[in-house]
């Protein structure tokens, strides 16, 4: 005899898709701003040839949740038939007694009435038994179904899912929200570019040009300092108070994920030792690490360190930098940087409030990671990689160097402070060996945006730091149809 009986299931997905019954999303589940995800999600699973699942991959509290609920709200504006759109999450206690296998044959036997074209919207999948292997069957043997999941948690999706599931599901990251989405989520101004605008093309830009792009995007200067101490977590956008919004990271984005998912999903037993190398990272965010170093003063193995780093990373709580050669090819002993997933993590691990905005060092940190995390992001659709670049005899280094399997495509250093000069020193060095390489310096004066000469031959394109991240947040958004 099962566990749980049928119409207990059927019970609880009836109470998950309330669209059943009445034709529509509700509103509070299906908001009516859209991530730049969701638009890449739409695309494909709107295509008649693609036989994938789409497994949505990011941090807690990103936003995946919303994006299947309003995936269902566009099928039943294009009149797809209710009864034919399934969500269940994993996290249910009752549906974590059930396998995936079964929770389709109830709802197909129950409700989509055995249509070979349904769409089913799998919430924390990676707590189902088996869910590759089950993720494998749907895919193959029923080309009509769309099949879109949900993982917080990439190690065990990407462990788990390696043979079971090869070739049969298309991951699609959610990170952070970028400062633009952070902008439109809370109806606040974000001025719209030229179609086809790319920021790799500002230092082609002519000067007027320039100018008249400066002054439109300066509307949006005011909002920085709150997108990046509120973080880019929708709940903690929207919570209009700082201490909440960093109570709700720490609760929801670090702590369930250090004290619950570390165990559940990685088998990790020692937390405590996971805990204290994610302080530590927040202490010395964009940094240099010495693994050894590092092992050292928190009292554990090297091979403990590096793999807790490596857990961290697919966690989505921190990001690692390797260095690159000119070439644009990996560092051989590479020692990494990590940055946090988000400039907001670290502020509020640390239980830092707005004091850090009179602090220039500090801000310097944040406006780095968050630099760094939107490049990342860029970097993505554009096929290329993120790393840093050093130079051993001298010291000089690039904060973020963006690489493609051809060498470098851009180089960018971070200097936010009021007078910045010509003290990229690294930048400097590292242009004049590559002068095909556009070259940014991210600052923080409104008044820096144009060309500037550092010497060398070297010249760069300055920029405020609100400008640099809103425009790389604008052309993701304008190149999936979200601007």
């Amino acid at each position: 005899m099962a566990i749980v009986e049928d119409g207990q299931v059927l019970q609880v997905l009836r109470g998950f898709n309330p669209w059943w019954a009445t034709g529509d999303v509700p509103r509070h589940l299906a908001p009516p701003f859209r991530r730049v995800a969701l638009h890449e999600v739409e695309r494909l699973i709107a295509r008649r040839d693609f036989r994938r699942a789409v497994v949505l991959d990011g941090a807690r509290r990103v936003g995946k949740t919303t994006i299947l609920h309003q995936l269902a709200e566009h099928r039943l504006k294009a009149a797809w038939p209710p009864e034919r759109i399934l969500y269940a999450s994993f996290d249910h206690p009752l549906l974590k007694l059930v396998s995936l296998e079964r929770i389709v044959e109830i709802f197909q036997l129950n409700v989509a009435a055995g249509s070979p074209e349904v769409l089913l919207l799998l919430d924390e999948i990676h707590y189902a038994s088996d869910w590759a292997l089950w993720l494998k069957i749907l895919v193959d043997r029923n080309p009509g179904y769309r099949v879109v999941a949900t993982g917080s948690a990439s190690a065990r999706l990407e462990v788990e899912g390696a043979e079971s599931a090869a070739g049969r599901w298309t991951s699609v990251p959610v990170p952070p929200l970028s400062f633009y989405e952070y902008l439109k989520l809370r109806s606040l101004p974000a001025p719209q570019l030229p179609k086809g605008f790319g920021v790799l093309t500002l230092p082609a830009a002519l000067a007027h040009r320039a100018q008249r792009l400066a002054t439109r995007i300066q509307t949006v200067e005011p909002y920085l300092a709150d997108y990046l101490l509120a973080g880019g977590f929708p709940e903690t956008a929207l919570a209009g108070d700082l201490p909440l919004a960093q109570r709700l990271i720490r609760e929801d984005v670090v702590d369930r994920v250090l004290k619950r998912d570390m165990t559940a999903l990685y088998g990790i037993r020692n937390v405590l030792d996971l805990e204290r190398l994610f302080v530590y990272l927040c202490l010395h965010t964009g940094e240099i690490l010495a693994l050894d170093g590092v092992a050292r003063e928190l009292g554990v193995s090297r091979t403990k360190v590096a793999t807790d780093l490596v857990s961290l990373g697919l966690a989505h709580l921190v990001h690692r930098s390797d260095p690159i050669d000119l070439h644009g090819k990996r560092a051989l002993k590479a020692r990494p940087k990590v940055y946090m997933a988000d400039p907001a993590l670290r502020n509020a691990v640390l239980l830092r409030g707005r004091d850090v905005l009179s602090d220039a060092t500090e801000m310097g940190l944040i406006v780095e990671t968050a630099v760094f995390v939107h490049t990342l992001d860029y970097a993505r659709f554009k096929g290329a990689r993120v790393g840093y670049w050093r130079e051993s005899a001298s010291g000089a280094e690039v904060d973020v160097v963006v690489v493609t399997p051809e060498g470098p495509r851009a180089a960018i250093e971070v200097k936010y402070r009021e007078h910045p000069g010509r003290e990229a020193t690294g930048l400097r060095r590292f242009l004049a060996r590559r002068p095909g390489v556009p070259g940014f310096l991210v600052t923080r004066r409104a008044a820096d945006f144009g060309p500037l000469s550092l010497g060398d031959g070297a010249t760069v394109f300055r920029v405020p730091a609100f400008a640099f991240l809103y425009l790389l947040g604008w052309e993701a958004a304008e190149r999936a149809g979200a601007a």
